[in-house]
């Protein structure tokens, strides 16, 4: 990481020869691409190719997480209680998959919030692993943040640590997470963030969805109700009996972190899950749905279109990005998604004739990588639904001459302690070190550059893009986010205003694998 003054700086020869550097050590030290990476760009990592006999597309019917209900709803704020635990569920007809989860399914049960309303979550871990939960988009003070040293022990646990920190706050089997909710309306997502295990707890099944609503959203005619979907988008791969696939060198989990060399860029499964169900369908009403898109892949990217079984493709409305309603509307034709990003689409329905299909595809993928969601088109309605010119007047406008340092970063394979694995600015991660250091109110420039496709995360702040490749962001890039998509070779520049709360925070590629193996660091907020 480098410090500087300001001014605008292009990306010199050198800095590319530096990527294109980065790229031969990935090929050259042990971390392989299998060839995936020569023909599906867009997904860095390799596929765990099923055994188990698995359901054509569109045949199981979409499943929609219950809705927590709270325990206490007094003294101004929300009180839940979540049991972290073993279960099973029939994902595939007519097996057994063992999972890990959030109250005994996956996805875990959706919390919903009000802005301003303080929640109070209190976990409980009758896994036979130590856990961490981290409310992915949350301003969240440190000490609930999820830092990944602050387990949650299960009963009876003797394990030491793989990663000593003295800053670690560790708790004996339940710990209660606040989280103050003072952010803007959107969807956020809570999931394991434990040290060197994030990725296989994730794959097992430990995520689930948050949403935070205000009166300022619901002043808009958007859709709602059963018109508002909340899609956790995600693959798994499955043996002939059910069980996950999961190439984790520990299958316990207990002792040694990592996965089998050939899935160190990141593990791909086969089979595409929504809320849980491979290859949904869902009935839907012949009016405009908002879908609530999460990409909850540990690697895998997307491309997803909307497109009837004659090939007319519907347009995909953004009006949302990971933190809330953008300023005004935006119409895709197709929209990306990296691990861990969200998006608010409207698709509208009107005119697609009754009893026909609207599948929900991805243009990244190959066979059934290809296919995610159906709607058919059960019957014509009256819509109440709106999408205003305006959907918000709040997004910050952080301006680049208010600025006080720009940050260089790069993302890229590199040597670890135990052999290779994935760094940042050179280094992997160190709990005791500090990275960055700024100050509470400082507005930053942070410039980032990628070896191969890297999803990067900043906690506790939302930011702006403010260009790609020293040109303009995407046009999916509006708004207020909080994971920013590097593809292969690239650069890319966010700014932030570093707000909220003092204390030690992190920023991290969120393809799991690469996290898991280093490509962390941290951030003090002075």
């Amino acid at each position: 990481m480098r410090k500087r003054s300001i001014p605008h700086v292009e990306l010199t020869r050198r800095r590319l020869l530096g990527v294109g550097s980065a790229m031969g050590l990935v090929a050259a030290g042990g971390i392989t691409f299998g060839g995936k990476m020569a023909h599906h760009p867009a997904s860095t990592g390799n596929q765990l190719v099923s055994t188990a006999s698995l359901p054509g597309p569109y045949t199981l019917p979409l499943a929609v997480p219950k809705v927590l209900a709270p325990i206490s709803t007094s003294g101004g704020s929300d009180a839940f209680e979540i049991t972290q635990q073993e279960a099973s569920a029939e994902i595939l007809p007519g097996t057994r998959t063992d999972l890990w989860t959030y109250d005994g399914t996956f996805p875990g049960p959706t919390i919903e919030s009000r802005r301003g309303r303080p929640v109070t979550v209190a976990h409980r871990n009758e896994l036979p692993v130590p856990t961490v939960v981290h409310l992915h988009g949350g301003r969240t003070p440190p000490q609930d943040d999820g830092y990944p040293t602050d387990l949650v022990l299960p009963e009876g646990w003797s394990g030491e640590p793989l990663m000593p920190d003295p800053q670690a706050r560790t708790t004996d089997v339940t710990r209660d997470y606040t989280f103050p909710m003072d952010q803007r309306a959107t969807m956020l997502w809570y999931h394991d963030h434990r040290m060197d295990f994030t990725a296989p707890a994730i794959w097992r099944g430990l995520a689930g969805m948050h949403i935070i609503r205000d009166d300022v959203e619901e002043a808009l005619d958007l859709p709602r109700g059963e018109q508002e979907l909340p899609l956790m988008i995600g693959d798994r791969s499955f043996h002939a009996d059910g069980s996950l696939m999961y190439p984790a060198l520990d299958p316990t989990l207990r002792e040694h972190p990592g996965v089998a060399e050939e899935y160190s860029a990141g593990v791909l499964g086969d089979v595409i899950l929504v809320n849980g169900i491979p290859w949904p369908v869902h009935e839907v009403d012949a009016v405009r749905h908002r879908l609530r898109l999460l990409n909850a892949s540990n690697a895998r990217h997307y491309e997803l279109e909307a497109i009837t079984d004659d090939g007319h493709r519907l347009d995909l409305v953004q009006v949302g990005a990971d933190q809330g309603l953008i300023g005004q509307p935006v119409t895709h034709e197709s929209l990306r998604l990296a691990p861990a990003e969200r998006y608010d689409v409207i698709v509208d329905f009107a005119g697609v004739p009754v009893g026909s299909r609207v599948r929900l595809r991805n243009r990244l993928g190959t066979g059934g990588t290809r296919e995610v969601l159906a709607f058919r088109i059960a019957r014509t309605a009256r819509d109440h639904s709106h999408i205003p010119e305006i959907l918000a007047d709040d997004v910050p406008r952080f301006q680049r001459s208010q600025a006080t340092a720009l940050r260089e970063f790069s993302f890229r394979a590199g040597q670890m302690m135990h052999g290779r694995g994935w760094v940042i600015g050179g280094k992997a991660f160190e709990p005791t070190r500090t990275d960055v250091s700024t100050s509470l109110g400082a507005v930053e420039v942070w410039r980032f550059v990628a070896d191969v496709h890297h999803p990067i995360h900043l906690h506790l702040v939302g930011f702006r893009v403010l260009s790609r490749g020293g040109g303009p962001p995407l046009r999916q890039d509006a708004g207020l986010k909080d994971v920013i998509s590097l593809r292969p070779g690239e650069w890319v520049e966010i700014i932030t205003r570093f707000e909220g709360y003092r204390g030690r925070y992190l920023f991290h590629c969120h393809n799991a694998e690469h996290e898991d193996m280093g490509m962390m660091a941290n951030l003090e907020i002075t």
